[in-house]
């Protein structure tokens, strides 16, 4: 009999324990139990509901709650913790009704109606650290939420926490600092002040179909996305509370960018007719009205929630490149010197994107930028990675092999600074595979995906590396997800080099032609995708194709050698062989001129 597969997911957790139960019990058992059902009845349970949170289980004095939402989840604590300080002012000190809290966010397994793992685990050890009405976090709670709801936190630092093999770090807020810890308030008609990052409100989608029923579908969709956008560490998004008071409105875009300060609108609407479904979104600059961005998605109805699950995945690794991409094209009209830390990150990776000698060398000037602007905050760093990357592979630096180092390090550095990033973690990979470690390469990057399991550069760069380690029919396909899940991705040039690599191993030349064609669109100026097609066609028979791939690549690389081709990261000796010879065989020089 087949095994079942394990059901796993990503979410916010809740713990929450009664402080000195058995004590107030012995001095009160029956008002105890009544004023605890009173609590949960008009407190505890309504504020879970209303957060979208959904109580898992109840251990006498203690609750295990999950949400689908980070910020759900902290500001739920909150409000109960500040609710029951109030309500409970007029009990005596010693038989008052406190909560510790503690929320993870992790990955679960589901066990029936129970939810188990080390983000469980995590959640309790943290509660056990929250003082009496207070709340601890873990620091990727602090990181998604951006700093919490209103609040500020105290940093604790790394703790280690019983039974949990690393250290975590951990950020607490008291009750005493209710008032004095409140950010301060924007004054009504005031317009907040644009975060450095990509902002977005995604809007409840509207129901056109007058079949109620679709109300629960439309609000799903919307609110996964949201999920799924604030698991991102570089988009600042809105929380579901604030852009669902918009629901059931007449929308001004433009407006609510003003009111809740973003730069970015996500709206959309789903219409059920028959057995079809039609669901309509479209990304809008609320400074100007302008649509950045729409599609339209009509599907079959068989299984609604799989049906959800697959546009929630297309919408997303839609609308995050195309926030990236508006982003740099704002960056462009913008004075070098005036840009913030994230806008030099932007326009540097537009310019690294391309793979060229002298957009290197533009985006290791904006990156280094970033980095001083904003030290110790990751900005930038895994960025500078790929410049060496470039230094080293295309000889542009005065030391390949220095390069390699610094590549290496500078990704290492990075990750170092936050382990929770997954573009940190994705270079980072990239840089192990051409260190010839390919193990660890691909833990690097599974630990990415797990982070954010959509992230198609991460998923891209994987299939790459596992090209490089002679796993040419996974990394195809893995290469091929990521081209669905964003095709104007701009890790494409990387994604493509991979994927050529993965053809010349079965020796698919047909393939690896088209593979090269595609790459030399993207990135003109790369010399790489040119010696690739130069290989493909001389394998083809292809003589006229290939003396025009040559002259290309030499025209792109003068002094290019068969040597440049050695560096090729290859589990398999023997395809890069078979490769150094294709390129003597087809003329490309063996030594310098």
């Amino acid at each position: 009999m087949a095994q079942e597969r394990v059901q796993r997911r990503l979410a916010a957790i809740l713990a929450a324990d009664m402080v000195g139960y058995s004590r107030l019990m012995r001095a009160d058992e029956e008002g105890t139990i009544e004023r605890q059902k009173a609590l949960r009845r008009d407190l505890i349970d309504p504020e879970i509901a209303g957060h979208g949170g959904r109580i898992v289980k109840t251990m006498g004095d203690g609750l295990l709650v999950e949400f689908p939402s980070v910020v759900d989840a902290v500001k739920c604590a909150v409000a109960v913790q500040e609710a029951m300080t109030e309500r409970e002012a007029t009990i005596p000190e010693d038989l008052r009704i406190r909560y510790r809290v503690g929320i993870n966010l992790g990955d679960i397994v589901i066990e029936d109606e129970d939810i188990v793992g080390d983000g469980v685990n995590v959640a309790a050890r943290l509660e056990g650290l929250a003082e009496p009405g207070g709340l601890c976090i873990s620091d990727l709670v602090y990181r998604s939420a951006h700093g919490g709801p209103g609040l500020r936190f105290e940093d604790l630092g790394d703790q280690k926490l019983k039974n949990i093999p690393e250290p975590v770090r951990v950020w607490r807020w008291r009750p005493e600092d209710m008032e004095s810890a409140k950010l301060p308030e924007v004054s009504p008609g005031a317009t907040p002040t644009l975060p450095d990052k990509p902002s977005i409100a995604v809007l409840p989608f509207t129901n056109m179909s007058g079949d109620p029923e679709q109300e629960y579908f439309a609000d799903g969709m919307a609110e996964d996305i949201i999920t799924e956008l604030s698991r991102l560490p570089w988009f600042f998004v809105i929380a579901r509370n604030s852009s669902f008071t918009y629901k059931g409105q007449p929308v001004d875009v433009t407006k609510v960018g003003r009111e809740l300060g973003v730069a970015y609108v996500l709206e959309g609407s789903v219409r059920k007719a028959g057995n079809r479904l039609r669901i309509n979104a479209q990304l809008i600059d609320a400074e100007t009205g302008n649509h950045i961005w729409a599609e339209r998605y009509d599907r079959e109805i068989a299984d609604i929630f799989d049906i959800q699950d697959e546009i929630n995945q297309a919408i997303i690794n839609a609308v995050a490149p195309e926030l990236v991409s508006a982003e740099q094209k704002k960056t462009r009209q913008k004075d070098p010197a005036q840009l913030s830390a994230w806008e030099c990150v932007m326009r540097g990776r537009a310019h690294v994107w391309k793979l060229g000698r002298e957009d290197a060398r533009i985006a290791r000037r904006l990156f280094e930028q970033a980095i001083a602007l904003s030290p110790g905050s990751g900005l930038g760093a895994s960025d500078l990675a790929l410049v060496h990357f470039l230094d080293a592979f295309y000889g542009w630096s005065r030391s390949r092999e220095q390069s390699f180092k610094d590549m290496v390090k500078t990704a290492e550095n990075a990750v170092a600074i936050d382990d929770t990033d997954p573009m940190a973690l994705t270079i980072l990979s990239w840089a192990y595979n051409f260190a010839y470690q390919w193990d660890e390469a691909l833990a690097t990057i599974d630990r990415a995906i797990a982070l954010s399991p959509n992230f198609a550069p991460a998923i891209g760069l994987r299939g790459a590396i596992l090209a490089c380690a002679d796993e040419p029919d996974l990394a195809i396909a893995t290469v091929r997800e990521a081209i669905r899940l964003s095709p104007r991705d701009g890790f494409m040039p990387y994604w493509l080099m991979g994927l050529f690599w993965a053809y010349h191993s079965i020796q698919d030349y047909e393939q690896a032609v088209l593979t090269a064609q595609r790459a030399v669109r993207v990135a003109p100026d790369n010399p790489t995708f040119r010696r690739q097609l130069l290989v493909a066609n001389h394998m083809l028979g292809r003589k006229a194709e290939a003396a025009a791939a040559l002259a290309d690549y030499l025209a792109l690389d003068p002094k290019a050698t068969v040597d440049d081709s050695r560096i090729i990261p290859s589990r398999n000796k023997q395809h890069l062989d078979r490769y150094i010879q294709i390129l003597i065989d087809a003329g490309v020089p063996e030594k310098s001129a």
